[in-house]
């Protein structure tokens, strides 16, 4: 049991808020070999996200991954980086501030939205104590993982439940855990995709691609590749797309072990041969742009297609900073925050200042000190 810590973010009469904590995997802070070293040291140390014998993977990552793949994988986030830095961040801060923007749209009361990444900074630790510092007494948790798997929004759960053993306070919490099947969500990728095709033209295939798992996760009962699945199918029929019309694969294989399969890679360099001249990608378990998407699908899996025969290879965006992606993102924190007082219709600031008032009132006249 972890010593109790005293809680010094409270007073009394402190105006409570509703926090939503936003989630992602991380990135490295910089491009270079030193920064992604630390962040791919972090990331497959994580027991969730690599399930081999501790001992055994200390081993394999120190003495053969860390010391080579930090610097191949730097060059990699080099091609794609941005002005402000990783794209995924960027997205994921401008995600963080238009949420913000809506909320106080949708909401009477304080709704405070908190960046956090599994991984790397901004850290998940801060972003609970920078809404607890705020005030907030209920927490909804949000990793942007529409696809749930143990190996992305269990280790996040598991990340927030470590950081409140010894918290004397602790608020409120929900997590979502997946909104694979959310209508909002689907509809959201299904019209950018039809946003795209009105503006490009429509090719004859439209792929779409999820990050892999290690196909024993899958044995195990992780349910990430079924969900993939039923994204696919839903989004599929909201397009009306016969069955020859669209494909599902996995990419981002890691190891020598078998992955799920159909692999990304593999179908690319399959599709020119069964006549398949021209394909449009999608990646919808990603909800932000990122070295997997911008690197590895729009540039290495490009090059697979067109060595093999392809004539057009098209990568349509993930949903980043879109007004529809941020109103189903939107739509899910209005779902899962029912019944708490600053998201109810009737909240009122003036009552609930005075309320704060009174408490603190009666909480000198006590005794208390402030």
């Amino acid at each position: 049991m972890a010593k109790v810590k005293s809680d010094k973010t409270f007073f009394h009469g402190k105006a409570p808020i509703t926090g939503v904590l936003l989630t992602n995997l991380g990135t490295p802070a910089e491009a270079t070999p030193p920064a992604v070293r630390k962040f791919l040291k972090q990331f497959l140390s994580d027991g969730r996200v690599i399930e081999i014998p501790k001992i055994i993977w200390w081993i394999i990552l120190n003495a053969f991954i860390l010391p080579k793949r930090p610097k191949e994988s730097a060059k990699n986030y080099q091609k794609v980086w941005m002005d402000e830095g990783s794209p995924l961040m960027y997205y994921s801060e401008q995600q963080q501030k238009l949420l913000q923007k809506e909320m106080q749209v949708r909401f009477k009361g304080p709704v405070h939205i908190e960046l956090a990444m599994r991984y790397g900074d901004p850290s998940i630790e801060a972003g609970l104590d920078a809404l607890q510092e705020k005030g907030a007494r209920r927490v909804l948790v949000l990793p942007l993982y529409p696809q749930y798997s143990a190996t992305t929004t269990a280790t996040t759960f598991d990340a927030v439940y470590k950081h409140y053993l010894g918290k004397r306070w602790i608020p409120e919490l929900r997590f979502i855990g997946q909104y694979h099947d959310d209508p909002s969500y689907i509809n959201s990728v299904a019209k950018s995709i039809e946003t795209h095709w009105k503006e490009n033209g429509r090719s004859e295939v439209l792929l779409m691609s999820f990050h892999g798992l290690p196909r024993r996760n899958l044995e195990l009962g992780d349910p990430y590749f079924c969900h993939c699945h039923k994204t696919g199918r839903l989004i599929a029929e909201k397009l009306g797309l016969k069955e020859n019309q669209w494909r599902l694969t996995f990419q981002s294989r890691f190891g020598k072990a078998e992955w799920v399969q159909p692999y990304t890679d593999k179908t690319l360099m399959a599709l020119p041969g069964e006549g398949v001249k021209t394909i449009d990608v999608v990646c919808p378990g990603f909800p932000s742009d990122c070295v997997e998407t911008l690197e590895e699908m729009n540039m290495e899996n490009r090059e697979y297609f067109m060595e093999a025969g392809g004539e057009e290879y098209h990568l349509i965006p993930c949903m980043n900073d879109h007004p529809d992606h941020i109103q189903a993102l939107a739509d899910l924190i209005q779902l899962h925050t029912q019944g708490w007082t600053e998201t109810d219709r009737n909240w009122q600031a003036a009552e609930a200042e005075k309320q704060n008032g009174i408490s603190k009132q009666q909480a000198l006249d006590k005794g208390a000190k402030l």
